[in-house]
């Protein structure tokens, strides 16, 4: 059997996995008003579905004191007990056991949504929300251990098989266990046993109530990447403290600090596979509870690797089943070529969170919306011919969808290659990944017998003489020139083209960011590696702005600084003349002005809408999709692809 380490059953106490794949805890926004939803139920029971070995849901809060975040599941209160009951029978269904994370975020909050002071081991500000915490009683700190032990209670009430205390990169367990953020002088301060004090309470509390019914776990940080933090020496200490309790099943991992370090805890796919594969190791020669290994696994071939080569016991896929919920089924079929891999591109799981919205993904319109059917085959009763015009994101899934449901589809695209601004976008080498969501595309055009025309350009004679009785437009966008750099310009390009060979800037370039995304900075890294000296001008605080949202920001100013590419912002672009741009700072009103050899435009785009205005006349029936529409993200083309074809 391929993957033999994968299907191996593994024992957590109690509970036996039967396989060694974990969907492993994330959050996902869908709460309302504290309870656990029809949202969750529907996206666990997808993924235990799916063949996954094992879930362990998001976290579950333990006091009043803490709501860092709106749509927390506030585990104190009974009323969460019938939504629990729902997502447990939902996943039990399907033979797969399911874990309650339980938590309290500490510090690591505001007081916004709950009106309390927020509770930590000591009066540490934290570095994102910035709010100095009140430092815990010994009477609060009973209370921490016993709201821990009334969420674990109402979680066996609820059908869980097992609790996992989440004590690793955004808990008051995390913050007692750093030296960075303890400095009591009591019996929780000082040494690392006293620190891992508050934990063994948990621990013993948690376990007087749930027995040996449940299975327990820890999850703890193995290094939290910030100064004076825990280091991978603590985490292997408090790893086998924990085991000398006798009460503990099994030990899960995680690297980072949420609100310090976030973007190596969700990594994009600037950061290589396995990154944090060191912790589980390091820990797994230390104790022999099983141990959890958790690091951006794509595929699983490298889960499997990391079983063979002993760095751990279990593997946590979150972001790979999040875009495929069939990930460990196709796996254990032989069936990776079909696997949607996760492009690690943090814009509707990761982003989406950032901006407070439940969690999606870019190229699985079905993720969130499995409790409203999204995606399900729904036979046609009347099959069609279809015909999309063009082969990006946007048109591939609406041929996906459309032929999901029986209908026959004809895919037509005037390049020679599909994928649109995607398969640009992925030419840039630290981009390469996001060509993903096009190959998983075609795979599924594949797999249901989508037909795909290269090197046809569409136009309403060929409609004419196709007779489909509907049509996709999705024609997508082209560059568009502001108004202040005029067509005689000869020196003005935009990053498409850059990006696709049609002009090779030289010599001095400006990047003018308008967009605040990859587009502008992706292309100064290709020009700085092709030797030019770049400087992007935006006339935003920040550039790229929205970097920060999908966790790239860091690791963007890391490179941009070894490549010597100079960012300023706030800088608004109003004439060029004679090679000379001109340049409004606009909170002073001063002009500045530079002369470049090129000026390369990362500018909204302009929609390609005339085929649809066209055919819309001819009385065609006819819908469009993605950019052609309005120019957006990848996302908005998958979304609308798949209502448009699923509505054939």
């Amino acid at each position: 059997m391929a993957y033999r380490y994968l299907w191996t059953p593994l024992r957590l106490g109690p509970v036996e996995t039967r396989n060694r794949i974990v969907f492993s805890a994330h959050l996902t926004n869908y709460a309302r008003d504290g309870l656990p939803t029809d949202q969750h139920a529907a996206y666990y029971a997808d993924r235990a579905a799916g063949g996954t070995g094992l879930i362990v849901t998001e976290e579950h809060s333990t006091h009043p004191t803490d709501w860092p975040y709106e749509k927390l599941i506030h585990g104190f209160h009974r009323d969460v007990i019938p939504g629990y009951r729902a997502i447990t029978e939902a996943v039990h269904r399907h033979r797969t056991p399911i874990f309650a994370q339980i938590n309290h975020n500490g510090g690591q909050a505001s007081s916004m949504y709950s009106r309390l002071p927020v509770w930590a081991p000591s009066a540490v500000a934290d570095p994102l929300f910035r709010e100095v915490p009140k430092a815990v009683s010994a009477a609060e700190i009973d209370e921490i251990v016993a709201g821990y032990a009334t969420v674990a209670e109402h979680c066996a009430e609820g059908g869980f098989d097992g609790i996992e205390l989440q004590c690793s990169h955004s808990s008051i367990v995390r913050g007692f266990l750093s030296p960075a953020t303890n400095r009591r002088t009591d019996e929780y301060g000082g040494s690392l046993e006293h620190r891992a004090r508050i934990l063994l309470d948990i621990v013993d509390a948690v376990r007087a109530v749930i027995g040996n019914r449940l299975a327990l776990g820890v999850r703890i940080c193995g290094d939290e990447l910030i100064d004076r933090g825990t280091t991978i020496d603590d985490a292997v200490r408090v790893a086998e403290i924990v085991e000398q309790t006798g009460q503990v099943d099994y030990i899960n991992t995680s690297i980072g600090v949420a609100t310090a370090s976030l973007f190596m805890i969700e990594a994009s796919m600037h950061i290589p596979p396995g990154y944090a594969m060191f912790i589980p190791s390091a820990i797994r020669k230390a104790v022999d509870l099983p141990v959890v290994g958790v690091g951006r696994f794509k595929d699983p071939l490298q889960a499997e690797r990391a079983l063979a080569e002993g760095h751990c016991d279990l593997v946590g896929v979150v972001r790979g089943q999040i875009a495929d919920a069939d990930f460990a089924a196709k796996a254990r079929a032989g069936a990776t070529d079909e696997t949607r891999l996760c492009l690690s591109c943090n814009q509707e799981c990761v982003g989406r969170m950032g901006l407070n919205r439940w969690l999606g993904c870019i190229e699985n319109p079905r993720t969130g919306r499995e409790s409203l059917g999204v995606g399900a085959i729904r036979p046609t009763r009347r099959t069609r011919n279809v015909v999309v015009v063009g082969a990006g994101p946007g048109g591939l899934q609406a041929a996906i969808a459309a032929r999901r449901n029986g209908h026959a589809v004809t895919v037509y695209e005037r390049e020679p290659e599909a994928g649109g601004q995607v398969r640009i976008a992925a030419s840039v080498p630290n981009r390469a990944e996001f060509g993903d969501m096009i190959r998983n595309q075609l795979a599924e055009c594949r797999r249901l017998g989508v037909t795909i025309e290269y090197g046809v350009g569409v136009w309403p004679g060929l409609i004419d003489e196709l007779r489909p009785d509907h049509v996709v437009v999705a024609t997508g966008s082209e560059p568009a020139r502001p108004y202040w750099a005029p067509p005689e310009a000869a020196n003005v390009a935009d990053v498409r083209a850059v990006l696709d060979g049609s002009v090779a800037p030289f010599g001095d370039v400006v990047v003018i960011d308008e967009l605040g995304f990859h587009q502008a900075t992706s292309t100064a890294e290709v020009l700085a590696g092709r030797g030019c000296t770049v400087e992007i001008i935006t006339p935003g605080m920040v550039v790229g702005q929205d970097l920060g949202i999908t966790l790239d920001m860091e690791n963007w100013w890391i490179r941009a600084g070894e490549q010597g590419i100079v960012q300023s912002t706030d800088l608004v672009p109003v004439g060029l003349d004679g090679g000379t741009l001109t340049l409004l700072h606009h909170p002073t009103g001063v002009n500045e002005t530079r002369r470049p050899d090129w000026i390369v435009l990362a500018v909204p785009a302009h929609p390609v809408e005339w085929l649809y205005h066209d055919l819309c006349a001819a009385g065609v029936s006819v819908e469009r999709v993605g950019d052609c529409v309005a120019p957006r993200r990848a996302h908005s083309a998958v979304i609308e692809g798949e209502r448009v074809g699923a509505a054939i």
